[in-house]
């Protein structure tokens, strides 16, 4: 009796003593640095390859860009805002201009008709009047586009573009006619060894101002401002 009391006797309970529960993980203190120095390299890694890969900071020279870019001003430019379109401010590759990259704003595009009136200082595009309140002074000065040794350059018929005071020319596809916005103080597509710009030789769009701080800010094309 004894032996089979022995058997069916209820065993008494053990004391939890907690060891089926996970044990509390310590708090390393220097966790959330970690992540944010990682984030921040990260980040500053990005910023590089966008600066190396997309866009590029160009400093301003000269003055055919007043009253807008003045000698000195450090831009963005990028060849990721798009198609280039009339009113954008562009940097144009020099190597056969000049020593320094030019930047001009865009006047018309591949398949547009242009007349520049150089007594009114109205510049027409497809028909169109051009609203340039961006502009120095109006446009008088016709530089080497008027002379009859550079017509060909220009692809002017004298019998039919030109009159005692404007010229109309067409912009070949895939080019750009591009002027400063200082008019009479721009050497731009009005001289005969720029004439057309290949968009193959823009290096891309300006997009924002760094310097100087006071003026520091996108930069916007003529359709936008």
């Amino acid at each position: 009796m004894e032996g089979r009391h022995a058997a069916g006797a209820v065993q008494p309970a053990q004391p939890d003593t907690g060891s089926g529960k996970k044990q509390k993980q310590p708090v390393d203190p220097y966790k959330d640095t970690y992540e944010w120095i990682h984030c921040i390299v990260i980040s500053v890694i990005a910023c590089v390859l966008v600066f190396v890969l997309a866009a590029r900071v160009i400093q301003v020279q000269g003055r055919s860009m007043l009253p807008n870019l003045e000698q000195g001003d450090r831009i963005i430019i990028t060849r990721l805002a798009g198609g280039y379109e009339q009113g954008d401010i562009v940097v144009l590759k020099a190597d056969k201009f000049k020593n320094e990259p030019l930047v001009k704003r865009v006047i018309g595009t591949g398949g547009q008709t242009i007349t520049l009136d150089f007594a009114t200082g109205d510049i027409t595009v497809d028909g169109k009047v051009l609203d340039e309140p961006y502009i120095f002074e109006r446009t008088i000065d016709s530089y080497s586009i008027m002379d009859p040794q550079y017509y060909d350059v220009y692809g002017i018929d004298p019998e039919k573009d030109v009159t005692a005071t404007s010229v109309t020319i067409t912009v070949p596809e895939g080019h750009l006619f591009c002027m400063g916005d200082n008019r009479n103080n721009s050497s731009d597509s009005r001289v005969a060894t720029i004439a057309y710009i290949d968009t193959r030789d823009v290096m891309g769009k300006a997009v924002f101002r760094l310097y100087p701080f006071h003026k520091i800010g996108a930069i916007y094309g003529a359709k936008q401002a």
